[in-house]
């Protein structure tokens, strides 16, 4: 009798499978994890543009004249996209509204980001982070969590999230 050598139709028809099986739950979890990484690093270029506009008030004594256009309006202070070092735009940063004394800012997303569960982000002059356009089933809390030392999060009592430390090493 012969020495089989390789692998049996069989044996490859079930490595198929298994991969085929795989690849069918990891990589729309995978879409999930990239959108939601997209999220929260447009969430800090959106907190980010909220202190640029605070600086501006400093320096001008006003909201008005941040951006350019009529509302809404792009930055003139801050970057005008996500990610704000450059790449490809996944939401673009906007000034609503903007006057003497507050201001709204948003990020839109566009792109691999445009079917985004959450919608726009929105951020005003004293802190309130919401949404619009979300789809059914999402709050901000769920769109602006911050994950805490493994994984939890704390609320404060205003509904905002805080990051839970590290315990310190003796």
């Amino acid at each position: 009798m012969k020495k089989q050598q390789g692998f049996s139709l069989m044996e490859l028809m079930i490595v198929v499978a298994i991969i085929g099986f795989l690849a069918a739950f990891a990589y729309p979890s995978y879409q999930e994890q990239m959108r939601k990484t997209r999220r929260a690093d447009c969430s800090g270029a959106l907190a980010a543009l909220s202190s640029a506009m605070e600086r501006y008030y400093t320096v001008n004594n006003t909201y008005a004249g941040a951006g350019v256009g009529t509302p809404p309006t792009a930055p003139t202070i801050f970057a005008d996209s996500c990610p704000v070092d450059g790449g490809t735009a996944t939401y673009n940063l906007t000034i609503q509204d903007a006057n003497a004394s507050t201001f709204e800012v948003r990020a839109a997303p566009v792109g691999v980001q445009a079917n985004d569960k959450c919608g726009t982000l929105t951020m005003t002059n004293t802190g309130f982070k919401d949404i619009t356009g979300e789809a059914a089933g999402m709050t901000r809390e769920k769109c602006w969590r911050v994950q805490g030392y493994y994984g939890r999060s704390r609320r404060h009592d205003a509904g905002e999230v805080l990051v839970a430390r590290s315990p310190r090493r003796t």
